[in-house]
């Protein structure tokens, strides 16, 4: 059986947890396959709010097993918190959570170092969410990183302790002013690793080649988002790993061939957190009723997410590195009340109209050309059907299958699994 991709295509906060959420029951195994505890996925259900960061989407299923890539950098202090919250909504995750043995971890002192180093730029700062990913990925790539299954031999701790050590000094040249007590951080972090080693450590690579031999179906789950990919993002502020396709094969072991369905899921608008550049980017009122209705405030964060009319340029972009087939259309409900949308279709980049992304979309090279197209004013939350679904939002739709030339499958009206609309 080919594996089914699951991915953000704009810059993170897609809604790729709900959709996982929404897919499960189709798949027998979810499967994670990069990023760390940067990532936030949101899950309404049932009247609850649910935050997964590193824990696949699937894992409120009884009948999926849910896989913790090699691709992933896992923080065993975060996550324990994580297993503490499904155990308290009787989550049994222990029969269905598998950890890659090959999944590098994230010590205390990875994210002192994130600190330090974010610090230390001063103004130049790309806004890491400080949660030690960059470093620990630096440790990986470095070949330095201490993975998963060092756990199961006897001289970790010794691997640990050098790592640590080697941490402290880079920390001190950084020469800034980083208060911190790592005997407590270290307590808590072993007290963490107790809670990891009793989980189930496996092949990852050997699992999912397995049971692709048997039949069985997988979706790989993507966090943040394909703008964010370290190669193909807006580089340098970009997250640490391969978020677009490219990475579920070296995050799971998976062949290119073997790849099957690319779903992509995008919001009706386009929103950032942290720094970077952000071509539609809206300051008026606008934008701010896009925030405060859309509630845009980051899962891991809380950061506030800057807000923008939709990008086509950038969209069609993410579209063609990941070779979408499908695509979702996220949080169309909050652009209800707007007269008009707009629509950036072209960059006027350097006093040249383009079509695709630049090298570089700093706002003194890039201005967007829009579109407009007539808004909605109808409530859509309570809709089930497409049927039901306001003609200019039938429109909005129809425009962008023509200019993306992919279809859009699923129409999102609302954060509740049950708000989800199948065209």
């Amino acid at each position: 059986m080919a594996v089914d991709l699951l991915l953000g295509l704009q810059w993170g906060d897609e809604g790729k947890g709900k959709i996982v959420d929404v897919l499960t029951s189709n798949y027998n195994i979810i499967a994670r396959f990069q990023g760390g505890p940067n990532a936030g996925h949101t899950l309404v259900f049932n009247g609850m709010k649910h935050v997964l960061h590193t824990i696949p989407s699937g894992i409120f299923h009884d009948s999926a097993k849910n896989l913790v890539g090699n691709g992933v950098v896992i923080d065993p202090v975060i996550f324990k918190k994580e297993l503490d919250k499904l155990e308290e909504q009787n989550v049994d995750y222990r029969k269905s959570l598998l950890i890659s043995r090959k999944a590098h971890l994230i010590l205390p002192t990875h994210r002192l170092l994130d600190a330090a180093s974010e610090t230390a730029k001063g103004k130049a700062k790309i806004g890491s969410t400080l949660k030690g990913i960059g470093p620990t990925y630096m440790d990986k790539t470095g070949r330095n990183g201490i993975r998963v299954g060092d756990l199961e031999l006897s001289d970790w701790k010794e691997k640990y302790r050098a790592l640590a050590n080697k941490h402290e000094a880079m920390i001190d040249f950084y020469d800034v002013n980083i208060q911190y007590q790592l005997k407590e951080l270290e307590a808590e972090f072993f007290e963490a690793i107790e809670v990891l080693k009793s989980l189930t450590f496996i092949d990852s690579e050997e699992y999912i080649y397995q049971a692709q031999k048997s039949g069985k179906t997988i979706l790989a789950e993507g966090a943040q988002g394909s703008l964010l990919d370290i190669d193909f993002g807006t580089y340098p502020f970009v997250t640490s790993s391969n978020t677009t396709a490219a990475g579920a094969c070296t995050g799971l072991g998976v062949a290119p061939n073997q790849i099957g369905e690319v779903f992509g899921i995008f919001k009706a608008y386009t929103t950032r957190v942290g720094s970077g550049p952000f071509p539609t980017e809206l300051f008026d009122e606008v934008g701010e009723t896009m925030g405060r209705v859309g509630n845009e405030f980051g899962a891991t964060t809380g950061r506030r997410r800057r807000c923008g009319w939709l990008d086509l340029v950038a969209l069609k972009y993410a579209c063609q590195v990941n070779g979408v087939t499908q695509l979702m259309m996220m949080k169309a409900d909050v652009l209800s009340g707007f007269k008009s949308l707009k629509v950036c279709t072209a960059y006027n980049y350097k006093g040249k109209t383009i079509t695709h992304l630049p090298y570089n979309i700093e706002a003194e090279n890039v201005t967007p050309i829009y579109s407009e197209l007539k808004g909605w004013k109808e409530d859509l939350t309570e809709m089930d059907n497409d049927s039901q679904l306001p003609k200019e939002l039938n429109d909005y739709i129809d425009y962008l299958e023509k200019e993306l030339e992919i279809p859009i499958k699923i129409v999102s009206v609302g954060p509740d699994r049950k708000q989800t609309i199948f065209r």
